[in-house]
């Protein structure tokens, strides 16, 4: 397998990383078990199916010559030994406890970015499977296609013949270079309106949508994970009733479940209005694309000040529809394009500083994760629960990932455990949220 250069957000997200703010994805899977042994045979059943899967042999290198000097490649890891990547725990009976803890381990930079935990289950009759990958390795519908290699065979529909990919973006050679200096330049001056004018909408919204407070914490390091099973039904009764989208709905529980959660904690929701980055995938499933993180964002006030739930929905849908008119390559929520206008050196050497921006730019990262609709297995157990779990900014000590799954939405709860030691309240306050939008339409 050749290596390919990382594309200029992967490479943001790899230089971005510290030891206290890892910059890993993972998904925490509960599958039932036939038996107290299950968990051990899924541990042999990963480490076996993980050699086949060539995206889990690469690792990533740093490159100092002269055309990319201070990027990184993707190459195969000569020395791949799944054994490594693939761990099988002590039994637990709290799954969450036990990914917190694991979620706040950075990879090791020197193998392959990823890692699978078996967490056998004290019941006898469920295991978790505790995914780790790294952003620069694959964003979340890359992170899918990983899992899904090492995952029991599924019997998907036929899909119509995709194209041929594209050639990898591999390292120019130096002889090639003045005949590419033409289109890199007409290049770089068509984008650089593009570049200007989203960071001029990161400036404004920076000076008019100040910082909140309210979910602010020095880094600790830790982590805590929690998570809340929703019935969609319920989630498309408030929509058919109250109008907008289903992600609406999903991101306005989010404002409630903030409001009620810190109402109940004594900080007070009077004057709260968090900004949230909704992150938009740039990448077409069924079309080819080359490697690599293709993402934009939405930036929205969550109306945690607002009383009524179903003003809340209604300020969160006019929000999401002004981004939709302004679309996902403009406004200040597309800070992650302007990466293509980084040289891969200003990466290496700005990456801790914009780590740190980060928190002046948005308070919570509420993101979804597509899932497909069959039922997934791994040894002849039933994925019975999914819950995908982001990364945490620095500065920020909540995020909230949602997928949904066999009709029913997951919420997948990542904090900073010394900042928010009551995750648990926040997951119930989801839950409570949802029958409060149902008794609000009255649906």
């Amino acid at each position: 397998m050749t290596s390919d250069l990382l594309a200029p957000l992967d490479l943001a997200f790899w230089n971005i990383e510290s030891d206290r703010h890892p910059m890993h994805l993972g998904a925490l899977g509960v599958f039932g078990a036939h038996s107290p042994t299950a968990g051990a045979h899924a541990a042999d059943l990963l480490a076996a199916r993980a050699a086949a899967v060539p995206g889990l042999r690469l690792r990533i290198r740093d490159v100092w010559g002269p055309l990319a000097f201070g990027g990184a490649t993707r190459e195969a890891d000569p020395d791949f030994d799944p054994l490594n990547h693939v761990r099988l725990h002590a039994p637990t009976g709290d799954f969450h406890a036990a990914a917190g803890r694991l979620m706040e381990r950075p990879l090791e930079r020197g193998r392959p970015p990823w890692e699978a935990h078996v967490l056998p289950g004290e019941d006898g009759v469920s295991f978790a499977v505790l995914f780790k990958f790294h952003h620069a390795l694959a964003d979340g519908l890359r992170a899918l296609k990983l899992a899904a290699g090492v995952l029991d065979p599924m019997d998907m529909p036929e899909r119509p013949a995709r194209p041929a990919e594209p050639p990898r973006r591999a390292l120019p050679h130096v002889r090639d270079l003045p005949g590419m200096l033409p289109g890199l330049v007409r290049g770089a001056l068509s984008d650089a309106g593009r570049a200007l004018d989203i960071g001029a909408s990161l400036a404004l919204s920076t000076l008019r949508m100040r910082p909140s407070t309210a979910l602010a914490s020095p880094p600790s390091g830790t982590r805590r994970t929690a998570g809340v099973v929703l019935d969609i039904d319920d989630v498309h009764r408030v929509r058919k009733t109250a109008g907008g989208t289903v992600n609406d709905v999903l991101i306005a529980v989010v404002a409630g479940a903030l409001r009620r959660w810190l109402d109940e904690r004594g900080d007070g929701s009077t004057g709260v209005a968090p900004r949230a980055l909704i992150p938009v995938s740039r990448r077409r499933p069924r079309t080819a694309q080359p490697p690599g993180n293709r993402l934009s964002g939405y930036l929205i006030r969550l109306p945690v000040d607002e009383p009524d739930p179903l003003g809340r929905l209604a300020a969160v849908r006019t929000a999401m529809v002004r981004n939709k008119d302004a679309g996902p390559d403009r406004g200040a929520g597309a800070v992650a394009l302007l990466a293509d206008h980084v040289p891969a050196l200003g990466h290496r050497l700005g990456g801790p500083l914009v780590g740190q921006a980060a928190r002046l730019w948005f308070d919570i990262l509420v993101t979804s994760v597509p899932l497909p609709g069959v039922g997934l297995r791994l040894g002849g157990h039933q994925l019975t629960e999914v819950y995908p779990l982001a990364p945490l900014a620095p500065g920020q000590s909540l995020a909230v990932a949602i997928s949904t799954y066999r009709g029913r939405v997951h919420y997948g709860l990542v904090a900073d455990a010394a900042a928010v030691p009551d995750l648990d309240r926040f997951a119930h306050a989801v839950s409570t949220e949802v029958a409060t939008l149902l008794a609000a339409c009255d649906c």
